[in-house]
């Protein structure tokens, strides 16, 4: 019946008209909401498994390095191959969160996780020992030659974006993730940033022991460093133009990572004999594994910068 029908006195007409468009309305405003929600409670599951591939990489290239270097010290202390081990084990974990769906902790990623951190600050104990018990201790030839102390920080580093990992794929779907009793994406900016600076400082003095002599070796000591302080920048305040431009530092280091391992290779190829001599060559030329170090860190800057636009709700 239409209003004319009914009079201008009849109101009753209205509000039924009123009323349904209300109820319409709702219902539109939950059709447009509703994909919306549900986008953003992946972003949890997307940031845990982009943090899986942090780990698999980080472990991966501690796999490889320490096979090369333990093999060079002809594994004389058992103890050895506890990083192969457990990096390998890391690395499968990691690989198969990658591959889970489910939006959810797994107990044994966290225990492998966990044992990858322990046994890492173990071989960085052991690394600096090694290092101090030889004659003048703690000295730049020693700091060149002993241990280096970047492949057990790299397996801590492994364990430890994976346990994060864990911690934000079991958030409740509409909290806020928290690590520690942090904002997530604040407290991996941070560990991202610092584990870059970290790295950064182990390419800078092994480019020093090489002399710089090739020039695209000063690439890892001006890119990563700047992508580190970019994301420094976003743990208080995640602007657009500052996570922009993090991010775009973050992927250009994430790409010097692998340009690393090609540079590693062609210094490898032009030793004496090159790749005819591998098995020589392989063990003194520059660590092929060490460079994506780098591009497993800045996955996980780019994960925490996802946490950090959804926790100031501009994601």
């Amino acid at each position: 019946m239409s209003l004319a029908m009914r009079g201008v006195g009849d109101v009753s007409g209205v509000d039924t008209i009123l009323a349904d468009l209300g109820r319409h309305d709702k219902l539109s405003r939950l059709a447009v909401t509703a994909p919306i929600s549900r986008h953003r409670d992946n972003d949890f599951l997307d940031s845990g498994r982009q943090l899986n591939g942090a780990a698999a990489i980080l472990s991966l290239s501690v796999l490889c390095d320490s096979a090369i270097e333990h093999y060079r010290g002809s594994f004389h202390n058992r103890a050895m191959y506890a990083p192969l081990i457990i990096s390998a084990m890391t690395l499968a974990a990691s690989l198969e969160g990658i591959a889970n769906n489910k939006a959810e902790q797994h107990p044994g990623r966290d225990t492998v996780y966990a044992t990858a951190g322990l046994v890492g600050l173990a071989g960085l104990g052991f690394h600096g020992y090694n290092v101090m018990k030889r004659p003048g201790g703690l000295s730049w030839l020693n700091l060149f030659y002993s241990a280096p102390v970047g492949a057990p920080t790299a397996l801590a580093l492994a364990g430890a974006l994976g346990r994060c990992a864990e911690i934000v794929r079991g958030t409740e779907p509409g909290a806020t993730a928290k690590i520690l009793r942090h904002p997530a994406g604040e407290l991996l900016s941070a560990f991202s940033a610092l584990g870059i600076w970290g790295t950064v400082a182990e390419a800078a003095l092994l480019h020093f022991r090489g002399s710089f002599h090739n020039p695209a070796m000063y690439l890892p000591i001006s890119i990563p460093p700047a992508a580190g302080l970019s994301l420094w920048r976003c743990i208080r305040r995640a602007s657009g133009p500052r996570v922009r431009l993090a991010r775009t530092a973050l992927r250009a280091t994430a790409m010097l990572g692998f340009a690393g391992s090609a540079f590693h290779i062609y210094g490898v190829s032009r030793g004496m004999g090159g790749w005819r001599n591998w098995t020589q060559n392989l063990l003194n030329g520059p660590p092929i594994p060490a460079p994506p170090s780098f591009t497993g860190l800045a996955l996980a800057g780019l994960a925490a910068l996802r946490l950090r636009e959804r926790e100031q709700g501009h994601g």
